[in-house]
């Protein structure tokens, strides 16, 4: 049994490194995975890790050996608990670590149901949208320049797994992609001309949506390039919903109209 007890051992460096920094992460094309519930989704997309850190607390966990049976004994390491709670951002220091390779990018699509996110920042908005994309069937995922970094560890624990549901495009320049996509673009903002009430919209043939900035929205660049501008309506007093939620509401609206 591989054993690491030293916070210092080169591959738990190596492990932080990636946990804490986009540059790490895209230069090296890999992130880590927290937890064993991420792991779990790993392997029943059908991928395999590249390398699994255990927690020597748990080797008696039923769990945690349910798991061992379905990973190549070659890579796994077991970690002390101390040595694995210098580098975790989880507040349960004694939790799994896995290694992979981030999915190499895929040419962008040009048909087919997308969702496409400009600017949006908040990890967790962006893990629920990736979780609500799925769970919609939607699985194709557009970020533009200036997003949060979808592979870091708290997208990846907000999206609890939809990642691997989804082919994920990065760094998206926005404009020559809206120029060859072949069906409609929603935008779930207010435009000049072309403004239509979710509820009015016929949601049944592909296509995309785009979801904006939390604080400044959809640029006025993008907007030009939509086939209309889309409000939810709303009866309460609040103005707007969050970009997570709203997101959630508009892929929704568009699978019941296909069920």
């Amino acid at each position: 049994m591989k054993l690491i007890t030293s916070a210092h051992n080169e591959q738990l460096k190596y492990l932080a490194k990636l946990l804490s920094q986009t540059k790490a992460r895209r230069e090296h094309g890999q992130t880590v995975l927290e937890g064993v519930h991420l792991l779990q989704s790993y392997l029943q997309a059908g991928l395999t890790p590249l390398h699994v850190y255990l927690p020597e607390a748990k080797a008696q966990d039923n769990e945690i050996r349910a798991l061992l049976r379905r990973l190549d004994e070659e890579r796994i390491t077991w970690v002390s608990n101390e040595a694995l709670s210098k580098i975790t951002s989880l507040t349960d220091a004694d939790d799994i670590m896995t290694l992979i390779q981030i999915p190499p990018q895929e040419d962008y699509p040009t048909e087919g149901d997308c969702v496409v996110l400009e600017r949006v920042q908040d990890p967790g908005n962006v893990g629920t949208i990736i979780r609500s994309a799925a769970a919609a069937g939607v699985s194709q995922l557009l970020l533009s320049d200036g997003s949060v970094d979808v592979w870091s560890p708290k997208v990846l624990r907000a999206a609890m797994g939809a990642h691997f549901l989804l082919s994920i495009h990065t760094r998206v320049f926005l404009r020559p992609w809206l120029a060859a996509y072949r069906h409609e673009i929603w935008a779930t903002a207010l435009g000049e001309h072309n403004n239509f009430s979710l509820y009015q919209l016929d949601l049944r043939q592909p296509s995309a949506w785009i979801f904006g900035n939390e604080g400044s929205g959809i640029s006025t660049e993008v907007l030009e390039a939509v086939s209309g501008c889309v409000k939810i309506p709303m009866l309460g007093q609040t103005e707007s919903l969050n970009v997570a939620m709203a997101a959630t509401v508009c892929l929704f609206e568009q699978m019941r109209q296909r069920l």
